[in-house]
């Protein structure tokens, strides 16, 4: 007969708890996915009561601020303190991956739909990729260059259909600029993931995220502060105020804590292709809630990026 769960160790129960634990985090992963991809969502409602990004931006972050300033203490607690070098490069990196990045993706969401900016957002590991080439000299394999032709031939396919049909009643020339803005946001969040493995190491990566959201998090308020009149805060629609609210718990520091619980119980790279569902559920979300269209070209479109990344990051572990 075989050996017992006993007679070498393990619990009886431990194949149904570790079934369990995974189940969880993949269950913490979509969720996260599915929250995150939310943010364009209330964006673009929020738009529709004629306030601009930088007033919006700073309203989502006042209000996450508490959130991330609670996260960075609970996971510094009992830990060595900061050095000056730990000190710049959580201002760098909360620069580039939550302030550029946020306030580019919100600018840009002004002029595209939301299916379209979460396609060109997941476009971020062909970036990661590309900067890991430029800087270090990782020669991307035939799959991964494979991979990134695909996906990037789904964006063109989306960024084709949005010129023709003028940028949803904005004109090709704003739907070319927002999803310029959004690329752009793309690259610079590749910058700080590309940056963030030494500081993750030292730091852990919810003490880093923490930090680095929460340095965001002022910069943006900065920037209305320095930008804006304090009474353009006030004179916003109630309904602006609930939508914030509503991205800086629900679909910013909350879906931070479900992805990185699940990483705990699946490790990244299962959570990573679960996050997939993203795309899927910002064009469902899309369509549903803000009544944008869902043509065979974004279908199209969709899948190529999906499955073009699909293949990126099974070929490139």
């Amino acid at each position: 007969m075989n050996k017992t769960a006993a007679s070498v160790g393990i619990p009886p129960h431990g194949h149904e708890a570790a079934r369990k634990g995974y189940a969880t985090g993949l269950v913490l992963a979509t969720l996260g996915a599915i929250a995150f991809s939310g943010k364009a969502i209330i964006v673009k409602l929020a738009y529709r009561y004629g306030v601009d990004a930088i007033t919006l931006i700073m309203l989502r972050m006042l209000f996450a601020l508490p959130l991330f300033a609670l996260m960075a203490w609970w996971a510094g607690r009992g830990k060595p303190a900061l050095t000056t070098r730990d000190w710049l490069g959580i201002l760098g990196l909360g620069f580039s991956g939550y302030y550029l990045a946020s306030f580019l993706d919100f600018a840009g969401l002004a002029y595209i739909s939301a299916s379209f900016e979460r396609l060109i957002l997941y476009l971020n590991p062909t970036l990661v990729l590309f900067f890991g080439w430029l800087l270090y000299r990782r020669r991307p394999t035939r799959p991964q260059v494979f991979g990134m032709v695909v996906s990037y031939a789904g964006v063109l396919l989306v960024f084709g259909h949005e010129l023709w049909t003028g940028g949803g009643g904005k004109g090709g020339g704003a739907a070319a600029w927002g999803a310029f803005l959004v690329f752009l946001s793309a690259v610079s969040y590749a910058g700080y993931l590309v940056y963030s493995g030494e500081f993750v190491k030292r730091l852990g990566s919810l003490r880093l995220v923490g930090l680095a959201t929460t340095v965001a998090c002022v910069l943006c308020i900065l920037q209305f502060v320095l930008t804006r009149p304090m009474s353009a805060a006030m004179a916003v629609a109630p309904e602006v105020i609930w939508l914030s609210v509503l991205n800086a718990t629900l679909c910013t520091a909350v879906p931070v804590l479900m992805v990185m619980m699940a990483i705990e119980r699946i490790g990244p790279a299962i959570a990573a292709q679960t996050g997939m569902i993203g795309p899927l559920s910002t064009i469902l979300m899309g369509v549903v809630i803000l009544g944008e269209p869902f043509t065979a070209w974004i279908a199209a479109g969709t899948v190529l990026v999906i499955a073009g990344i699909f293949v990126f990051t099974r070929k490139g572990r």
